[in-house]
Formats: structure tokens, C-alpha cells, sequence
């Protein structure tokens, strides 16, 4: 039979969202990517240091038991395959079980998400996240500046999630934008019965929620809505997960106070959010990735 990814959790990610290749990346940026494979292969032995995605792939790969992999992690960059040897050694070194890597050597490598079939790509690069989210992937731009401990709590992974334009859509935000909050919160109770559209990380929660269903496995997951929703606008937001049938562990309904504190508390391994400001305040707390998509970032 041939072999499929089918029925996998897929995570997707480039090696500096993995490790921390930034020293290197500011060759590539200062000279050329001659210079920078060279860098790679000079470094060949010496594995890389862990990136902003480190602790959430550890954890993950942490369901992967003998005979059953449940969680596949592939590497898509836009290295070159010979700096890809440092990678794949550096995963090696790490512990980690990564065995496939696409490398496209500058071009982007976004189109090979489809015969993935991932559920996440995650990408130091804006462009290519956004061409990601445009396919209709979930993906962020991860903050390579991120506070990084794939210690602690080692038999939980914690993800938090944004609401609108990250788990939902932009639809009630765009009333925000234009219309301003007694607009918002009036839209929002008028249509509280009616479920959310999806936004870009649904499928990403759905995969979550089916492998945490799997049985009796070695890690468990957490997950958290950190939203700057507050009452009565949050109503809408649990009622579209309870439409979904997925639960979430936690749910922060902040009303716009600075997110960055209350994470720090959740300690995530990974917080996704459309906005960069808070993505900056939660890379203090843990590893953060901007999802570049909805009104915010037209």
C-alpha cells in the first residue's frame, strides 16, 4: 500500500520557525544564499539552537508512539538542500523524529502544503504565510524573538487562539472597523444564536480536537480563546464553538486588556493572533505567531 499522511495530525514549518537560523539568516539578508548555504555547511556539526515552534513540535511528536505515528512534522523551506542537511541534523541532535523536508531553494514553497494535506504551516516569512492562509491553510509568521521552554509542563501542549479573524472570521471585526463598539456589541447580540463563520484556524482546532479524542495517549492538550471580546459579545463566540462541537479548556474574554499577562499565566508553546501588537506582548510569554489575514491586515 502506498504511504499516506491521511488521518495525521500534518504541522508544516519552515527551519527558522523550528530552530533559530537568525544569525544565519542575516548572511542570506546581507550578502546571498551562496554565502549563506556556505554558513549552513560550515555548521554542519553544530546543531541549531531551539526556534520559536521547537516546544510545540516536541510535544507533538510526543503522540507518535511506537507503530503509530498520530503526528507527522514536515519541513518546507525555502533553504536550499544542502543547507537542509544542518536541519535535519540539528532534528536529529534535538531528538526529534522529522523525516521529510521539502526545500525550494528561494522559490516559495507554499503549493506543497496541498499534498501534505497540512493542518499548519508556520513560516518566518509574511509573504509566504499569507499566500498559505490565501489557499486556505491555517499558517502564522512566527516571532523568532519569542520567549522558547519546550520544559515545562512536559505532559501538556498548550495552544491559545485568537477569536476573530483567527478561529472565526473577520465578520463581526469588520463591523468594529467600520462602525465602531455600540455597532459591534449590537450586531453581535442581534445575531447570537447564529454561529460565527469559520475563520482560517478552524481546521487547525477541528485536527486538535480528533487527536485529543484518539484514546489514551502520552501527552494531553489545552487549549485557550484569548479574545478581547467581553460581555455580551462573548456569548456568540462560546454558542459557534458549541455549534462546532469543540470545547475549549480555557476562555479569556479580556475586553481589551493587554493579552501578554494573562498568557503568561497559560504559559502556551504556541498563541496565534491577527494582530502583531499582541503577538509582540505575548512573545514574552511564550511562542508566538501573527496570523496575517482578516480587516486588520488587508
Amino acid at each position: 500500500m502506498p504511504v499516506t499522511l491521511e488521518g495525521k495530525l500534518v504541522v508544516a514549518l519552515s527551519s527558522r520557525a523550528l530552530f533559530d537560523f537568525e544569525e544565519e539568516n542575516r548572511v542570506f539578508v546581507d550578502r546571498d544564499d551562496s554565502a549563506y548555504m556556505a554558513v549552513q555547511l560550515d555548521r554542519l556539526e553544530q546543531a541549531a539552537r531551539p526556534g520559536a515552534a521547537f516546544p510545540l513540535v516536541k510535544k507533538l511528536l510526543a503522540f507518535n508512539s511506537e507503530g503509530l505515528r498520530r503526528v507527522e512534522v514536515v519541513i518546507l523551506s525555502r533553504n536550499d538542500p544542502v543547507s537542509g542537511l544542518r536541519v535535519f541534523r540539528s532534528a536529529e541532535a534535538a531528538g526529534l523524529s522529522v523525516e521529510r523536508g521539502v526545500f525550494t531553494r528561494g522559490r516559495p514553497p507554499y503549493h506543497y502544503l496541498n499534498p501534505l494535506g497540512a493542518h499548519l504551516f508556520l513560516s518566518a516569512d509574511d509573504g509566504d504565510v499569507r499566500a498559505a492562509l490565501a489557499a486556505g491553510f491555517p499558517a502564522a509568521r512566527v516571532y523568532p524573538q519569542s520567549f522558547v521552554d519546550a520544559d515545562r509542563h512536559p505532559d501538556e501542549v498548550r495552544i491559545a487562539f485568537d477569536g476573530d479573524a483567527v478561529l472565526f472570521s473577520d465578520e463581526a471585526e469588520r463591523v468594529y472597523q467600520r462602525d465602531g463598539l455600540p455597532a459591534f456589541v449590537a450586531h453581535e447580540r442581534q445575531h447570537v444564536r447564529r454561529p460565527l463563520p469559520a475563520g482560517p484556524f478552524k481546521p487547525l482546532l477541528e485536527a486538535l480536537h480528533r487527536l485529543q479524542a484518539g484514546g489514551t495517549l502520552p501527552m494531553r492538550i489545552r487549549t485557550a480563546l484569548v479574545t478581547a471580546r467581553s460581555a455580551p459579545a462573548h456569548e456568540r463566540a462560546v454558542r459557534t464553538l458549541m455549534d462546532w462541537n469543540i470545547d475549549v479548556d480555557e476562555a479569556m474574554f479580556l475586553g481589551g486588556l493587554d493579552k501578554g499577562a494573562f498568557l503568561k499565566e497559560f504559559q502556551p508553546d504556541f498563541f496565534f493572533d491577527d494582530q502583531a501588537g499582541h503577538c509582540e506582548s505575548a512573545a514574552a510569554a511564550g511562542p508566538a505567531g501573527h496570523v496575517v489575514s482578516g480587516v486588520k491586515n488587508g
